[in-house]
């Protein structure tokens, strides 16, 4: 079930948030996923995390993803690690 979940998780940030990088690991029900978007450009942390939230929410709401660890970063913060 946890590709399942990883691989929707995956598409979900993708397609929500343009993102160019997402990894995603975990159990399905524990996730870690990093973000690279350029939609994080200018925005504070928080802010990056509720976008990663509302992508997310179906799962969230429905308790399948129960615990969220997330790593998100604009391009160039991702160019700068990597």
């Amino acid at each position: 079930m946890s590709d399942t979940i990883n691989a929707w998780i995956e598409q979900q940030l993708t397609e929500h948030l343009n993102a160019t990088v997402v990894r995603v690991g975990g159990d399905g029900y524990h996730v870690e996923v990093t973000v690279v978007s350029e939609q994080f450009d200018g925005l504070r942390a928080v802010k990056k995390q509720q976008l990663v939230y509302a992508a997310l929410n179906e799962k969230i709401t429905d308790g399948t993803i129960h615990a969220l660890l997330m790593k998100t970063l604009t391009p160039a913060e991702w160019q700068a690690q990597n």
